[in-house]
């Protein structure tokens, strides 16, 4: 069953961003654009890559309006604890969501029930709410934060421009599609 339009469902947790605790809920993720970055666990291997790539890319992110919510089933206080001793994780100035309890990783069908452990989901979430895009990989593959980014800005591309679509490989300023009648069989 496929995830795309499907509201979040209301959720409260805590979190750790900027050397400090705080409850982050569902009201807190509407208004804006936001991307929900799941990964296995702190203290891993190939999740410190990917954070610190999301981390060297936040700035563009923020520009778009777009909010990075980092989300694995460790506590905040793991979060925190990770980030004091890791000089790749100290680069992190977005949310780091606690996720203890399972309840955002079971609303986004990434938990391994098993092992206790979310698979590398990664969610683009509209101002409504809703799931707009989403990858999930198997947790030995790493991913990429500068092709999430183009993935958010074609999004918010086609939210706003409903009658033209985004062909691959699109950058803002690039060339769309206005489909049609006439475009069938033509590209």
């Amino acid at each position: 069953m496929s995830l795309i339009n499907k509201e979040v469902a209301d959720f409260k947790v805590e979190s750790y961003q900027n050397g400090e605790f705080k409850t982050v809920e569902k009201k807190d993720i509407l208004g804006k654009w936001s991307v929900f970055f799941f990964y296995p666990a702190d203290f891993t291997f190939v999740c410190p890559t990917e954070l610190e790539d999301l981390a060297d890319n936040y700035e563009e992110f923020k520009k778009i309006n777009t909010e990075i919510y980092s989300v694995s089933t460790d506590t905040h206080f793991t979060h925190k604890a990770w980030h004091d001793a890791s000089d790749t994780i100290k680069k992190i100035n977005y949310v780091m969501l606690a996720d203890p309890t399972h309840v955002i990783s079971k609303d986004f069908g990434v938990l391994i029930e098993e092992e206790g452990l979310a698979l590398r989901g990664t969610f683009i979430v509209n101002p409504e709410g809703k799931i707009v895009a989403y990858e999930i990989n198997s947790n030995n593959i790493g991913r990429n934060a500068e092709e999430l980014l183009r993935k958010v800005q074609a999004a918010q591309f086609v939210a706003e421009h409903g009658d033209q679509v985004c062909p691959a490989k699109w950058k803002p300023g690039a060339k769309t599609l206005k489909p049609s009648l006439d475009l069938v069989g033509m590209i």
